[in-house]
């Protein structure tokens, strides 16, 4: 375990900083935006996909009224019929989730990228000796958290 604060002398001439990370990966104005378009790309697909599972159901409910004036045949072959559109909706509904998963791992990486370029702009700027990302206890005095989303969102629109 290395120890930050070894004298007094030595740690006021050290400058250090803490990001919260988890905040600024939630609540900075890139995260925010890149979660906002994100929405607005899957929506459609979403309503498309509930559109098909409620028309499956009223299928199935259909189905299940007439059941008893259909005959063997036509009950199995609606079912399976029903079955296989079931199995496709499951496919496409694992389809959508994974590219939607993929997607958020693509954002994340690029905000974790702005992030890290914003940190190294305010390390050099202000001189910093140590800028930390985990800590299990931080001083409001060293959290440069704010600070960070600020040139985020300072850089937001140029990322755009």
């Amino acid at each position: 375990m290395i120890s930050l604060a070894p004298s007094s002398a030595l740690a006021q001439q050290l400058k250090i900083g803490y990001v919260d990370f988890e905040r600024v990966m939630l609540l900075s104005l890139p995260a925010r935006a890149m979660e906002d378009k994100l929405a607005a790309e899957i929506l459609p697909r979403q309503r498309q996909l509930d559109e098909l599972g409620a028309h499956l159901k009223a299928v199935a409910d259909q189905l299940d009224k007439e059941g008893p004036t259909l005959s063997e045949h036509d009950i199995g072959r609606r079912r399976r019929e029903l079955i296989d559109q079931e199995r496709d909706l499951m496919r496409k509904l694992r389809e959508f989730n994974e590219e939607v998963a993929q997607r958020r791992n693509e954002q994340k990486s690029e905000l974790w990228e702005l992030t890290h370029r914003a940190i190294r702009q305010i390390f050099k700027q202000e001189k910093y000796d140590l800028i930390l990302q985990d800590a299990v206890m931080a001083a409001p005095t060293v959290d440069i958290t704010n600070e960070v989303m600020k040139a985020l969102a300072t850089a937001a629109p140029a990322a755009q």
